[in-house]
């Protein structure tokens, strides 16, 4: 509960610096210096604050101070600093996540000498490749411990970048010259910039982020791709604080001037977004696609012949009888298609297949959870045999695989050692199949497509963060990063770039609208209509109101839109449907009117008219409304319903029979039951009312609660059927007493 508490009051100091509110900030860290008694820190807060009251009384005295405003943007800095010192000794104090677990123990991970270190880690290379020159003169045993110490080493230098809090100009030039350094493995420099970002999500550092800009620049795809979500993501985390050092937002406005920076940041930013389908795409493809595969997997064999098709061997004729496979599921193909679609504009569609496999020991060691997938790893040869020709094609295969984020690969590999020799020769020929269909596509579209690789590796790397927040066993213990809202053109930092490129900016907003995340999608289209006015943006954005439950949004802008012509018949009924919604139906029939003299033969403009006329309470008008509509739609089962209740309502009790009988019959609803008892009480059948009062509460599923307050709505009604008001608290008695039998 206190690792809690003291991230809220970080959170608000942060808050309050962010808004130039030095005063409650100062308060606040008083208070936690109190609390949690760090008088250590109880000096350089006062020598802060005493500055601050300097500065305020200059400034009530009219001196002019040149550099005033400097000196107030280096002391918000460093009241921020402050509080990151707070922040983390208390953590490293009181959290119990198994990352500050690590961080107690940092002396087991602590690089002394960092010149020893990047010589033994040369010297490595060296090794290796002198083995390949002249193998016979060293021993495999000499090489494996030299692969575990080079190992091992990785492992070090990984945490203690994590757990280093300010990088001091030494512990920079080091990390510079590793990532630089050509001798080493590049998925070792990748884990370098994962461990950078993690170092910088736990503790602000103006240095590591300039090491993550640098990485940016580096000529090695990998790198630069993780440094770029690196960036990303502590730019979002830190956003309010930019703004107090500039040169950090110099460097990213640089950037923003290329074209081909713009067209990454947009992927990663649209990759980000499909984040937020994972989980619905996880829940599709359990409730929907697998029972389907599951309930025609047991006549599957014999409906394709699979043992004659073994037989014949592979061609290039497709079997007929594959097409009445899926006679009795004919959704099912669709959602494979789906599937197959979703899968290639990069969603995350393997999480659940792998989540089961994140239990082999290599996932025990958090780094393995950041490491690109290479074929050279250590920890493959350990569990797998390199030497068997199956295994090594297998892992060959693999490691090219785009749609697979490189934690779900290890995963494959790793299942692999558990599968008979004579499926993993099967499966290997498949995946081999599959691969280099993939390798000719992504040939094809890096031609059309330039970036279509980075767009991989980004894409590959944020599926193995996400893995790592949703998957790790100790993912309680750390702020899960996808449950922000990379709401990213709401930052001070990218926002104010984003909207100097619409183009960018309409790009992620039809992607927000595609995936039906109407809320940020209609934010995008706000900061897009400050800019241009627009008929399209204006009704996309009504659209979104509409979706959100906005109606008097939603009816401004369509009403905005009317003055474009764009697509009026469909502006027309979503204005009438703003306006019912809004319970103005004098108003909604007023356009459903409009609406049908453009479209006379709708049926659903029939209804509706028919539904404004009921709530106008012009029930016989509304009955011709429902009557037009059965007439042009005999088997429309929708009209019996308001057929049924209006006849009711103008005293045709028994054509008000007739319908509901009809529904009483098909599918009945509990108001169905409710209904054709307030018709047989009209009738003078009592007996029979209460028989369908008590099926609505029984067959319906209406509480009693629910019953006898629709009851009370309707009783008006009932009343000018002609029933007595006496007999009404009888009738519900003699039903408590019913339902009790």
């Amino acid at each position: 509960m206190k690792e809690k508490d003291i991230q809220i009051k970080y959170n608000n100091i942060c808050d309050c610096l962010a808004d130039r509110k030095l005063k409650p900030a100062f308060d606040m860290i008083d208070d936690l210096i109190e609390e949690y008694n760090i008088k250590q820190f109880s000096d350089e807060c006062r020598t802060l604050e005493e500055t601050y009251h300097f500065m305020l009384k200059y400034t009530v005295e009219g001196i002019n101070d040149p550099e005033r405003k400097k000196v107030y943007r280096h002391l918000i800095i460093s009241v921020f600093e402050l509080a990151d010192q707070l922040n983390e000794t208390l953590l490293q104090q009181y959290s119990t996540s198994i990352i500050y677990q690590k961080k107690r123990g940092f002396h087991n991970f602590f690089i002394k000498n960092y010149t020893e270190f990047v010589t033994e880690i040369r010297d490595y290379y060296a090794g290796k490749e002198l083995q390949e020159l002249v193998i016979e003169t060293i021993s495999d045993k000499t090489l494996d411990d030299k692969g575990k110490e080079h190992l091992e080493n990785i492992r070090i230098l990984f945490f203690h970048i994590w757990f280093l809090d300010k990088y001091g100009e030494d512990d920079a030039e080091f990390i510079s010259e590793l990532l630089k350094d050509i001798s080493l493995e590049h998925s070792y420099k990748a884990l370098i910039i994962s461990s950078l970002t993690l170092s910088l999500l736990r503790y602000f550092d103006k240095t590591k982020f300039n090491l993550l800009f640098d990485a940016f620049e580096s000529q090695d795809a990998e790198v630069k791709q993780r440094a770029f979500v690196g960036l990303l993501i502590c730019i979002f985390k830190y956003d309010k604080r930019m703004q107090f050092l500039p040169s950090l937002a110099g460097r990213l406005v640089i950037l923003f001037e290329n074209q081909g920076f713009k067209k990454n940041l947009e992927r990663i930013l649209l990759q980000f977004i499909r984040t937020k389908e994972t989980e619905k795409i996880q829940q599709k493809i359990r409730d929907e696609i697998i029972p389907e595969m599951i309930r025609i997997s047991p006549n599957l064999k014999d409906k394709i012949n699979l043992d004659s098709l073994m037989e014949e061997g592979l061609t290039d004729d497709k079997n007929p009888e594959w097409e009445k496979i899926f006679e009795d599921s004919p959704g099912l193909i669709d959602k494979m298609q789906e599937f197959s679609e979703l899968q290639m504009e990069g969603a995350d569609v393997f999480l659940g297949s792998f989540s089961m496999l994140k239990s082999f020991p290599f996932f025990s060691e958090i780094s393995n959870w950041f490491i690109p997938f290479f074929i050279e790893n250590p920890e493959i040869s350990n569990e797998i045999n390199t030497n068997d020709p199956v295994n090594l094609t297998f892992i060959k295969t693999l490691s090219f695989a785009p749609v697979l984020c490189n934690s779900d690969k290890y995963s494959f590999c790793f299942s692999l050692k558990n599968l008979p020799e004579e499926n993993r020769e099967m499966l290997v020929q498949g995946m081999k199949a599959e691969m280099d269909q993939f390798s000719e596509i992504e040939k094809d579209e890096e031609i059309t497509s330039p970036g279509r690789k980075d767009e991989f590796i980004s894409n590959q790397y944020i599926q193995d963060l996400y893995r790592f927040y949703k998957l790790h066993p100790g993912k309680s213990g750390f702020e899960d990063i996808f449950s922000w809202r990379f709401d990213f053109y709401n930052t001070k930092s990218v926002g104010s770039l984003l909207t100097e490129s619409p183009e960018l900016l309409r790009n992620i907003a039809e992607f927000y609208f595609t995936k039906n995340h109407f809320e940020e999608a209609s934010e995008v289209y706000s900061i897009l209509l400050n800019a241009e006015r627009n008929g399209e943006l204006y009704q996309k954005r009504a659209f979104c109101y509409q979706k959100l439950g906005d109606y008097s949004n939603a009816l401004s802008g369509y009403l905005k839109t009317e003055l474009y012509e764009l697509n009026k018949l469909w502006n027309i009924k979503k204005i009438a449907l703003c306006y019912r919604n809004l319970k103005q139906p004098d108003k909604a029939l007023e356009y459903y009117r409009q609406a049908e003299k453009l479209d006379a033969e709708n049926l659903g403009i029939q209804l509706s008219i028919g539904h404004c006329l009921l709530e106008l309470n012009q029930y016989e008008e509304a009955l011709k409304c429902y009557f037009k509509v059965e007439y042009l739609a005999p088997g429309n089962k929708k009209v019996w319903r308001p057929i049924g209740w209006c006849s009711f309502l103008t005293g045709k009790n028994e054509q008000a029979e007739k319908y509901f009988l009809k529904l009483i019959n098909d599918n009945p609803t509990k108001h169905d039951f409710m209904n054709m008892g307030h018709v047989q009480w009209s009738l003078g059948k009592r007996k029979e009312a209460l028989d369908f009062y008590k099926k609505s509460i029984k067959k319906g599923g209406f509480s009693n609660a629910e019953f006898q307050s629709i009851f009370e709505d309707d009783l008006h009604h009932l009343i000018k059927a002609g029933i007595n008001p006496e007999d009404v608290p009888i009738m519900l008695d003699q039903l408590r007493y019913s339902l009790e039998d």
